[in-house]
């Protein structure tokens, strides 16, 4: 169950994300890298987490014309990276391209709409009202299928229709994770381990719940225990 949590090493330098590893203790076996470390430090922090015995979510939600991805693509993969993801919004051109360029190594996920985002912000993006987010997550995950990448990145809000648009196959990634009462930050579609493992994610991102905790290790095993409820919650109804 612990590999279905991913941690997000929100912060600016290898040795702080290599040290958090260390406090949170061997119970986390799964990372993501975002673009603020992979900035700091490159692959070589990616390899580092490989060699301490860690799964590596590399999140750099590539966006380009289709060869720069792929050839990027290429590149992040053969630092080890486990997922790594691109943004549905590139295109089917650029999608097709990024999945025949990923090793069997490399899971691909395509990023549909980010959580900070929620309809009205949406439609100053896109240029037209939007009334559900959900929809626009639907046509970019069914994007994602089409063009065969291993599944997509989403919020909980929207899990549930990003899995009619994939079918029984694929992840389904999900970031924005808080704790019940907890400040939801600069996210504006949050939920909780509970509610995004019922909605159907294969894999929650926690950041903020578990990096700014006091005790590192605790809040993990916190989230790690919503996560068995969750699923034995599942495997009851189901």
């Amino acid at each position: 169950m612990s590999s279905r949590i991913v941690v997000a090493l929100d912060v600016p330098t290898p040795e702080q994300a290599l040290a958090l590893t260390d406090r949170i203790g061997p119970e986390c076996t799964f990372y993501k890298v975002g673009l603020e470390l992979f900035v700091a430090a490159g692959p070589d922090v990616v390899r580092a987490l490989r060699d301490r015995g860690k799964d590596v979510f590399l999140d750099l939600k590539l966006h380009d014309i289709p060869n720069t991805v792929a050839r990027a693509v290429a590149v992040a993969a053969d630092s080890g990276a486990r997922l790594l993801t691109v943004h549905a919004m590139g295109g089917p051109e650029m999608l097709a391209a990024a999945a025949e360029a990923a090793p069997p190594s490399t899971t691909l996920l395509a990023v549909t709409v980010l959580t900070s985002l929620d309809a009205p912000v949406l439609g100053q993006v896109l240029g037209r009202p939007v009334r559900r987010v959900e929809d626009h997550v639907h046509r970019l995950a069914a994007l994602a299928r089409s063009a065969k990448l291993g599944g997509v990145v989403c919020s909980a809000a929207d899990a549930e229709l990003a899995r009619e648009a994939l079918g029984p196959a694929g992840e389904i990634v999900t970031p924005g994770i808080r704790f019940a009462g907890a400040a939801t930050h600069d996210q504006r579609r949050t939920r909780t381990p509970e509610e995004a493992f019922r909605a159907g994610a294969t894999r929650i991102v926690v950041g903020r719940p578990v990096l700014a905790a006091q005790n590192p290790a605790a809040a993990f095993a916190r989230v790690a225990a919503a996560a068995r409820q969750a699923e034995a919650a599942r495997a009851h109804t189901g």
